[in-house]
């Protein structure tokens, strides 16, 4: 190994620190019947079973990781969708 790749091992502990990872957001479930889900067509509405101000779930695969709120944050005049973490899970605990 070079000093190089010490040195960012040292910093990082481990070179899989850089790696990135896919977070899912669930913001709610529908549990449409079957007969409703054929009739499905663009422009349907699908109801969830939570409101606007529910908090929501972050999950990477099957994991909880932590519960947040959904927020716009402003930027390039447009409003982006972002989650505000108001738990994180111990996941050193066995679940």
């Amino acid at each position: 190994m070079d000093s190089t790749q010490t040195a960012m091992r040292s910093e990082s502990g481990t070179p899989f620190t850089s790696v990135p990872i896919e977070i899912t957001v669930s913001v709610g479930r529908a549990r449409p019947l079957v007969r409703e889900l054929l009739q499905l067509a663009e422009g349907s509405v699908l109801s969830l079973d939570k409101q606007l101000d529910d908090p929501v779930e972050l999950y990477v695969g099957e994991k909880l990781i932590g519960i947040g709120v959904l927020e716009v944050v402003e930027g390039d005049g447009q409003g982006q969708l972002a989650v505000r973490l108001t738990e994180v899970v111990d996941l050193q605990s066995p679940s």
